[in-house]
């Protein structure tokens, strides 16, 4: 599967590469001719209108998931013209997101049959389900403290506890074109914090913008980023060995998570009050499902882009969706950055596209010394490597 993800990936490249020697070699007059015969025959390769839509899928709808947090946590509703309110519930954000996935995970396994009784233990899906429901509510509440772009970026940087994490948990290795690339993003991260306004525009309404205010929201992107790297790691070990479906997992660990927040709003009232709050402002509902319909959206095409080009392409797809989210971001919600904070973000970025160049270099070296050493295609051999793939 791999291996064809590979040949498919690079005759889309050798095809794009093509069409730039086209445009370069050709003359004036027959360039845009051309140029047309090399896209079309691009867009007709199979993998290509599939790798478009999985393209415009997560970016599209992780874009509006983006916005939409940004518009529920910062800006206020207004009550018959006049009195304003600002949404204070984080947790029932995760519980509407939880409950939609749950339910989608769970139409899908009706839908195809799938095994809808739980593979691991209970436990097992509440350990991830936990530390699951505490990184998306600092990610949430984080933005009552520091503005969207901040958060965006400090979410660069997860890779810094993945790799943390996964030397303690998993005892893996890194070698040192890794810590360069930590080292860059944390450096770019620690330059757009330190050389601009990073305060949130909720946090300026309510007289709280400062460095003690802007402090407490970076400690809570530091929880966010904890909990999220403890939560990708420790769920590879919690149900490495079991043979489980993806959308099997999804379903428990949503359903699990649903159950979480849930006792946690109902733990303080919360649910009430947020339930009150909607009552007062409807269109905050109309919001809250649509952020809970991208994120259900993104998820899918997430899993789909995994499954069917890999996790470089994913990468790729990723980092380009947070960066549109930081300019789209400073459109409309008029965050001004400082020379400084866009050299900043420029670091993160420039380090996390080497970070996907990399990861390119190392599968294609991995596929071809796998290619020399496949035995040559007889019966037996062949019959035995169509059966395993």
């Amino acid at each position: 599967k791999k291996k064809k993800n590979f040949d498919n990936n690079n005759i889309l490249l050798i095809i794009i590469y093509n069409q730039m020697s086209n445009s370069q070699s050709s003359l004036p007059s027959s360039s845009s001719s051309s140029s047309g015969s090399s896209f079309k025959q691009l867009m007709q390769h199979p993998q290509a209108l599939k790798i478009l839509g999985c393209v415009v899928g997560v970016v599209g709808s992780l874009l509006v998931y983006g916005l939409l947090q940004e518009r529920i946590m910062t800006r206020p509703y207004e009550t018959d013209g006049e009195n304003e309110e600002y949404f204070k519930f984080s947790v029932f954000l995760v519980l509407s997101n939880r409950l939609l996935s749950c339910l989608m995970a769970m139409g899908i396994l009706a839908y195809s049959r799938g095994n809808v009784q739980p593979v691991a233990g209970i436990h097992r899906y509440c350990a991830v389900s936990l530390s699951n429901v505490i990184a998306t509510y600092c990610q949430y509440e984080a933005l009552k403290y520091v503005s969207f772009p901040v958060q965006t970026l400090g979410k660069c940087a997860k890779m810094i506890p993945v790799m943390i994490w996964g030397y303690l948990i998993n005892q893996r290795r890194y070698v040192m074109q890794d810590y360069f690339i930590a080292a860059g993003v944390t450096l770019g991260c620690t330059m757009f914090a330190l050389y601009g306004d990073v305060s949130s525009s909720a946090a300026k309404h309510h007289g709280k913008g400062g460095k003690d205010t802007s402090m407490y929201g970076v400690g809570l992107m530091l929880g966010y980023l904890g909990f999220d790297g403890f939560t990708s790691t420790f769920q590879d070990k919690l149900f490495k060995g079991y043979q489980m479906e993806t959308y099997n997992q999804m379903l428990w660990v949503n359903l699990c998570s649903a159950s979480i927040s849930a006792l946690w709003l109902f733990s303080d009232s919360a649910f009430f009050d947020a339930v009150a709050f909607v009552g007062r402002h409807p269109a905050v509902l109309q919001d809250i499902c649509t952020l809970s319909v991208a994120a259900m959206l993104g998820q899918l095409c997430i899993l789909y882009t995994i499954r069917e080009f890999g996790a470089l392409l994913f990468a790729t797809i990723m980092t380009t969706r947070q960066f549109l989210s930081i300019l789209l971001s400073c459109l409309i919600f008029m965050h001004p950055l400082t020379f400084m904070q866009w050299l900043g973000t420029a670091m993160v970025f420039g380090s996390l596209y080497y970070q996907a160049y990399l990861k390119n270099q190392r599968a294609t070296s991995v596929a071809t010394v796998s290619e020399m050493r496949e035995p040559s295609a007889s019966g037996a051999e062949t019959g035995e490597k169509n059966a395993t793939v």
